[in-house]
């Protein structure tokens, strides 16, 4: 796979982690309410924010963002199953959704550097360390 390819898969993947997130911030219920229901928002609204940016990645290198919701839902490696529960299953669906979103980024990392995308692999480290931060707040929130 190319810059091009995983750059695709982390569009498809943080479309459904976006989703999957947003889900969850309307969806949470729980003594913890508040506080849940403002991290699961701060997390979707990031995730949101990627799908331009990424998008726009794309077409620096001529290729067009995926056009077709079912093409992006089935080639995301994030399964899209119903998302519920109490607000610890709901919680740890996100952060296992980050967990694999940032070892994608890691990938695109590697291969953007090896095929010289500077650009796009200081991209991916900034998003490896932005998903690393809601991992933790999400692991801190968890235990």
């Amino acid at each position: 796979m190319n810059t091009q390819d995983y750059l695709t898969q982390v569009f498809n993947d943080n479309f459904t982690a976006y989703f999957r997130s947003h889900v969850a911030h309307v969806n949470i219920t729980g003594r913890n309410f508040r506080s849940d229901h403002e991290l699961l928002g701060g997390i979707y609204e990031d995730l949101q924010s990627q799908i331009d940016t990424i998008a726009e990645l794309l077409r620096t290198l001529d290729e067009f963002m995926p056009s077709s919701l079912n093409e992006v839902i089935d080639k995301s490696h994030i399964m899209s199953y119903d998302l519920e529960g109490d607000s610890k299953t709901l919680l740890t669906d996100v952060k296992d959704d980050l967990e694999h979103l940032k070892e994608c980024y890691v990938e695109l990392m590697e291969v953007s550097e090896l095929e010289n995308h500077q650009e796009i692999a200081n991209y991916a480290q900034d998003r490896i360390l932005a998903l690393g931060k809601f991992i933790w707040m999400l692991s801190a929130t968890l235990d």
